[in-house]
Formats: C-alpha cells, sequence, structure tokens
C-alpha cells in the first residue's frame, strides 16, 4: 500500500477552508468570518491544534462554522477503534476540515461537510491510515429541485471513480445519518464513506478531494434560489423545532463529535455544529397536509434523487 503524504493531505485541507470560507462570504455579502487558532494542551501525550473560522448573524448565515483541526494522540479513543479494535493503544494522527452552516431563513437548508485523515502507528507494525468524510443536507421545507440538484453533484463528485461507488455511499450517507430513536433521518442525505484505504493513498485522496471540492458547487445554488424567500413566525418555528433533531443526532451518533469529545478536543470547535437558537415541543406533529407535514411525508423517505 502506498506510503501517505500527510504533508499533501494537510496542505490541501487548508487551501479546502479557505476556498469554502471565501465562497460562503461572497454569497452572504455582509458576514465575515472570524479565526480562531488553537493549540491543544499537550499533557497526557496529546497535541496538535487547530483553526475555528465562525460566522456570526450574516445578511444569509445565522452561524456558518469551518473548522480545521490537526491533533496527534497516544492513544486512539474509543469512537475510533470501535470498528477497528486491533488499534486498541495506538498512537494516532487526526486531521480534518468540518463545517456546518445554519441559515437564516427556513427555505435554505443546513448542509455538513467533513473530510478527514486518520493514521495510527503501533511500534514494530506498519501504519494504518485511512479517508473518510461526505457531506449531507437537512432541509426544513423540502424542494424538488433543490433535492435533485444537491445529489447530482454528490453524483458527480463520485462518478470518476467508478459506477458503483455513488450508490453505495449514498445508501452509506442514508444510513448513517438516521436518529434510530425517532425513527427518522435527519435529511435527505448526500455521501458519507470512512475507512476508505483500499485503493491506495493517490486514488483515496483524490476522492476526498473530490468530495470537497463539490461541496459549494452542491449548496450555493440552493442558497441562491431560496435566500430572499418570504417565510414567518411559522416557518421560523419550524425550523427551530427540526433543528433539535440536529442537535440529538450530532450529541448522540455522530462520530465526529463522539471522536473530539473522547480524544481531548477543543470544546467549542467540536460544539460549532450546534444551532445557535433552537426549540423542542413534547410530542408535537404537524397538521396533515401542511408544508411541514409534506417534509416528512415525500422529503424524509428513501429515495433516489439523483438524475439518471
Amino acid at each position: 500500500m502506498t506510503t501517505p503524504d500527510k504533508n499533501a493531505v494537510k496542505s490541501y485541507l487548508l487551501s479546502l477552508q479557505e476556498q469554502i470560507c471565501s465562497g460562503l462570504e461572497e454569497e452572504d455579502g455582509e458576514g465575515r468570518f472570524i479565526q480562531d487558532a488553537w493549540q491543544r494542551d499537550e499533557t497526557d501525550k496529546l497535541g496538535g491544534g487547530g483553526i475555528s473560522r465562525v460566522l456570526r448573524d450574516g445578511a444569509v448565515f445565522e452561524q456558518a462554522g469551518v473548522n480545521f483541526s490537526h491533533v496527534t494522540g497516544s492513544k486512539m479513543p474509543p469512537s475510533a477503534t470501535a470498528h477497528r479494535p486491533e488499534l486498541a493503544g495506538c498512537a494516532f494522527e487526526a486531521m480534518g476540515v468540518s463545517l456546518v452552516i445554519h441559515p437564516h431563513n427556513p427555505y435554505v437548508p443546513t448542509s455538513h461537510t467533513n473530510v478527514r485523515f486518520f493514521i495510527a502507528e503501533k511500534e514494530g507494525s506498519d501504519p494504518v491510515w485511512w479517508f473518510g468524510g461526505g457531506f449531507d443536507l437537512t432541509p426544513y421545507y423540502g424542494n424538488e429541485q433543490d433535492c435533485r440538484h444537491w445529489h447530482d453533484i454528490s453524483k458527480a463528485a463520485c462518478l470518476p471513480f467508478g459506477e458503483q461507488v455513488h450508490p453505495k455511499f449514498k445508501q452509506w450517507c442514508d444510513d448513517y445519518f438516521y436518529l434510530k430513536h425517532r425513527e427518522e433521518p435527519r435529511g435527505i442525505g448526500g455521501l458519507f464513506f470512512d475507512d476508505l484505504n483500499e485503493w491506495g493513498f493517490e486514488k483515496s485522496f483524490n476522492f476526498m478531494r473530490s468530495v470537497g471540492d463539490h461541496y459549494l458547487e452542491a449548496y450555493l445554488p440552493i442558497v441562491s434560489r431560496r435566500k430572499a424567500a418570504a417565510y414567518g413566525g411559522r416557518e421560523r418555528e419550524f425550523q427551530l423545532y427540526r433543528r433539535g433533531r440536529y442537535v440529538e443526532f450530532n450529541l448522540v451518533y455522530d462520530r465526529g463529535t463522539l471522536f473530539g469529545l473522547q480524544s481531548g478536543g477543543r470544546t467549542e470547535s467540536i460544539l460549532m455544529s450546534m444551532p445557535p437558537l433552537v426549540s423542542w415541543r413534547y410530542d408535537w406533529h404537524p397538521e396533515p397536509g401542511s408544508p411541514e407535514a409534506e417534509l416528512y411525508d415525500k422529503y424524509l423517505k428513501p429515495r433516489e434523487w439523483a438524475s439518471t
């Protein structure tokens, strides 16, 4: 297996963070990202750091967070060894870009992207490495055009790597971003992959880059079409209610959140994905036939969205 080039991965991730922040600022028109560079406390054989970039109260985005992190440790956390128990006790490096965008307008979906690289090493053994990531869309009010566009770009990111890549990683995304305790998906999915190394380093790295590079192409046209849509208190209340599902998933199931917390990561950066405002309602159900019910009836269902 090809020796991984960690420096090339890090360089790409830093450039991706800059590219995405610039694109989001341009789409917002007013908001600007603040930058917070941080270093991890080196006690207990932990090290590394990162750059957190956050835009708040822009014209379009209520909160947008785009994180780069590169952390090291002497022992893999449980979230990273659940499927690889043989790596328990290994030293590791983890680097990635993770972002979550929460818009003001309920007709603009929330979006999430993560691309990451792990390498684990144990004395006397070859290093074990893999890529992971993907992107997914969480609409509050479904729109057929937007959903098809999102999945068409998802498919385009995968096609150079084989006909079966998109169906596999789309299904993985549908399965992963699912709230078991609610028996419902978080949104309409996209792509999710993990433990990717069987293609060798160069092809695996190229695929991770393709996913990262397609994110703005997938998301910004949707934002542009919906950001000026009129809405009122009803739509805003439903948006805040559905944001609760986002919080539930991230705190209960999300591997990245669990990895960050278990590995002694920076809490402010890890929880940057949380929406700034959210609400829960006891045993609430949308009125049958309403636009809110349509989200559940039509959009929060497994479906082949991409054009054939």
